[in-house]
């Protein structure tokens, strides 16, 4: 074992977070810059630190369960026939988040709405922001789930406590007046504290097709609505767009930018 693997190993045991690879790169960097000690151990510091926001944030990405996505600088913008950039890029800034203002991504399947949560979520996470990520079917089911009271309140606090909360594919599945009731619920608590992404294939107006005789919904549509940013994407799906054409080619490095989720 050469020097420097030792003393990576020894970081290590002393908790250090940064990787081996990298310790070895820096000592390189050190004998190379001739750095004084002073200096060495403020980028040492630095690259410590840096390794534990790596980590931190990856934790954190994990438990607000925003599962494996592409970043938005592979993003196609020229594929859908309508989609406000600047809006997204207004969004990406996290004022809204900062506000406790709301978010609807409103677009047919496969346009890139969850990728554009996703990424949301991700920044917000970046920036120090609580987080939790789930479709909507998924945190209704989990709430339905609990079998008492105390453990419904203790679920419910998943997705009444983050900053921003990310409900994916409104509209994909019908719901009950039970489920109607416990959306209203969050969005309630929520209200002007908290911010909310919801994705959906609907307009408002037909919310009540996805929760059908339930009574809240106006109200829920007029809650969430309040303080919210609007992003409409139209076009052709870009799955199907694909697969519905076996002839055009594979796409190429750059061109597989175009895959939105």
């Amino acid at each position: 074992m050469s020097d420097r693997d030792d003393l990576g190993a020894r970081l290590r045991r002393l908790g250090f977070r940064v990787r081996g690879d990298a310790v070895t790169s820096f000592l390189g960097h050190v004998h190379k810059s001739r750095l004084g000690p002073t200096e060495t151990v403020e980028q040492l510091v630095d690259l410590e630190e840096r390794a534990r926001a790596a980590v931190n944030l990856a934790r954190r990405t994990r438990f607000a369960c925003l599962g494996s996505f592409k970043t938005l600088d592979r993003f196609d913008w020229s594929h859908p026939e309508k989609i406000d950039r600047s809006l997204v890029e207004h969004l990406a800034e996290l004022d809204f988040v900062a506000k406790g203002e709301n978010v609807l991504l409103k677009g047919g399947s496969g346009l890139g709405k969850t990728m554009i949560a996703q990424n949301l979520a991700h920044a917000a996470l970046a920036a120090g922001f609580t987080v939790r990520f789930s479709t909507l079917a998924a945190a209704l089911a989990d709430l339905l789930g609990q079998e008492s009271m105390p453990a419904f309140e203790r679920r419910l606090r998943r997705y009444t406590r983050p900053d921003l909360l990310v409900l994916d594919e409104l509209g994909y599945l019908p719901c009950d007046t039970r489920a109607a009731d416990l959306l209203y619920n969050i969005i309630s608590r929520r209200h002007e504290q908290r911010s909310t992404i919801i994705t959906t294939n609907l307009p408002f107006k037909q919310w009540g097709n996805t929760f059908p005789g339930a009574a809240c919904v106006v109200a829920l549509v007029d809650r969430f609505a309040q303080h919210c940013h609007r992003l409409e994407i139209l076009g052709e799906s870009y799955r199907d767009k694909h697969r519905l054409d076996p002839d055009r080619p594979a796409p190429s490095t750059s061109k597989s930018r175009r895959q939105q989720h």
